[in-house]
């Protein structure tokens, strides 16, 4: 099953840019997916597995810094990347 999914990643304490732009640079190392991003969030398009597993991965690695984090996620249960819903 193909889904999208939209991401926006908020540092509560830290500089931003730094945090969210390793963020992004991790996503895009991610196998299976498409990652797309604009000035208000970054988009993944892939398979199920192959999104959750990269949000997973990359939510950790933020997760384990010592800054204080908020990701807001919203899930889709189509491929955006190719269709207009």
């Amino acid at each position: 099953m193909k889904i999208s999914a939209e991401l926006s990643l908020y540092p509560l304490r830290e500089t931003p840019i730094p945090l969210i732009e390793q963020y992004i640079k991790l996503l895009n190392q991610q196998p299976d997916i498409e990652v797309r991003t604009n000035s208000m969030s970054t988009q993944i398009f892939g398979e199920y597995e192959a999104v959750m597993r990269a949000i997973q991965i990359c939510t950790q690695e933020a997760f384990s810094t010592d800054s204080s984090v908020s990701l807001v996620c919203k899930f889709l249960n189509v491929d955006r990347s190719i269709s207009d819903y």
